[in-house]
């Protein structure tokens, strides 16, 4: 009995090592926005250059997410998870002591490899180590959170760090939290074997994915933002990127030993749930990014007020997804609480939309930005229920790097998206008459609202498209649920 008690408490530790893990990750997607006019000033980037000091770590973040979580079920996801920790380790130590535009830059983009090696696998780990449904809901809802709720964290350290000391330190910062996580992991989480490349590796394969994602990525955050989509250079390098695509897809179906068994992709609620989460995820941004733009330029809120302003939605979103949503899709269904979910952000999104240029926090900006979190807590951990909710030990990597490739896409296009209908929109007002800062926040809430239409769309897929997942009854106890003796453990009984 002790040792069995001994295995779960290191099974839930080595839960809150990935978790750990993730969020040093997702924070370094948002915490390096706040710093970015500090690090513009020390290092002589010009407005067009600055950008890609975050370019340079999505492309290669979201270009290897696929590949690198199907590299953990081939290759072993803790092998692939703690060497991309080492990487994103050495290359957050690269990014502090940078002194130079290109030293920087190069160093985010190893950061991105190492981001993605280590984000890609996580949930497939989790998922392995929780094979009891009632636990699993339990365990992606803490996973979730830190996955969704990480990047409004990410502003308010941001803000903190480079306030209070300087913008090297929001690198500085994740060298010994991934040391002390790295060390944890080795202890707590035991090494799967993979399936190995029988039959060899699919390397043209891998070439044309990673060529395509990492294109297509390039082609949002780069010539769309800054040219347009009717841009001919927009054009040539989308049609580019689906070309890859298509040809990978062709060779998968055609080859013996495929990287990527398309078989995956047939199943309503992979291909579903991955569909709902990136037309959330892009009306969400919105929210994450707009939102703050508005807080900055029109009533003039510093970098650490802006990550205190979204602390209220993370908070709410903590408590949900960590405590209420696994009971909630427990009795109801994922795919219910997800539709709740959905609808709550869309009515946020809306309802923040209508806020006035001179708004006070608690009148205007408090309810909508509670009303975020409740959506987003009670969304996410059932989405990622129905992602992952047909993954086996054989595939867990693959839905897991699916997963993180559908948000990251997803997001990069709908930040793309908006900001380009609000900047035609403010341009519009501007040439109509308006003020500088109406026609700017006019801008902002006009993209803001389309965002919550994105979630709309979002939630008319979920209805139309995904199926109710069955859960065992709400009351049956976990000691009577059927455990393969032989299975594999995912974590160490050690300690």
């Amino acid at each position: 009995m002790n040792e069995t008690k001994g295995a779960d408490r290191n099974r839930w530790l080595a839960l809150y090592v990935l978790c750990t893990g993730m969020l040093m990750i997702v924070l370094d997607i948002t915490v390096v926005n706040v710093a970015l006019p500090t690090i513009q000033g020390d290092l002589g980037f010009s407005q067009s250059s600055l950008a890609w000091v975050v370019n340079a770590y999505l492309i290669a973040f979201g270009g290897l997410l696929l590949l690198s979580g199907r590299f953990g079920d081939i290759l072993g996801r803790k092998t692939v998870f703690m060497a991309g920790l080492a990487l994103f380790t050495f290359a957050s130590l690269l990014c502090g002591v940078a002194q130079t535009q290109e030293m920087l830059v190069g160093a985010r983009f190893l950061q991105g490899i190492g981001g993605a090696m280590t984000s890609a696998v996580i949930l497939g780990m989790i998922v392995t180590m929780f094979p009891e449904p009632r636990e699993q809901a339990k365990a992606i809802g803490v996973y979730a959170f830190v996955a969704s709720g990480g990047g409004s964290v990410g502003l308010l350290a941001g803000g903190i760090l480079t306030e209070s000391i300087n913008w090297h330190w929001i690198f500085f910062i994740n060298v010994p939290i991934a040391i002390v996580t790295a060390v944890l992991a080795q202890r707590l989480i035991e090494r799967d074997e993979g399936l190995g490349f029988e039959g060899g590796a699919d390397i043209p394969g891998a070439a044309l994915i990673t060529s395509s994602l990492m294109l297509g990525v390039y082609t949002i955050v780069s010539p769309a933002a800054e040219n347009g989509w009717g841009d001919p250079q927009t054009l040539g390098l989308a049609a580019a990127s689906l070309a890859l695509l298509a040809g990978f897809l062709l060779r998968e179906a055609r080859t013996d030993n495929p990287l990527i068994p398309l078989d995956r992709f047939r199943d309503r609620n992979v291909a579903g749930a991955n569909s709902v989460q990136a037309f959330a995820v892009a009306g969400m941004f919105g929210m994450f990014f707009l939102a703050s733009l508005w807080l900055e330029q029109v009533l003039g809120y510093s970098a650490l007020e802006i990550g205190l302003a979204f602390l209220p939605a993370t908070l709410v979103m903590g408590t949900l997804s960590v405590r209420y949503t696994e009971p909630l899709a427990m009795r109801f269904g994922p795919k219910n609480v997800l539709i709740v979910g959905l609808v709550l952000i869309a009515i946020a999104l809306v309802w923040f939309a209508q806020a006035p240029n001179d708004a006070s926090y608690a009148a205007s900006l408090l309810a909508p930005m509670v009303l975020f979190g409740l959506g987003a807590g009670l969304a996410f951990p059932a989405l990622m229920q129905l992602a992952m909710s047909s993954a086996t030990q054989e595939d867990a990597g693959l839905a897991s790097g699916l997963v993180n490739t559908s948000a990251q896409v997803g997001g990069a296009l709908g930040l793309a998206v908006l900001a380009t209908l609000s900047d035609s929109h403010t341009k519009s007002l501007a040439e109509d008459g308006a003020s500088a800062v109406s026609a700017l926040a006019d801008g902002y809430m006009f993209a803001i609202a389309v965002g919550a239409a994105l979630v709309g769309a979002a939630i008319a897929l979920a209805v139309a498209v995904l199926e109710p997942v069955e859960m065992p009854s709400h009351d049956e106890p976990d000691e009577d649920r059927q455990v393969d003796p032989d299975a594999e453990p995912a974590y160490s009984e050690a300690g």
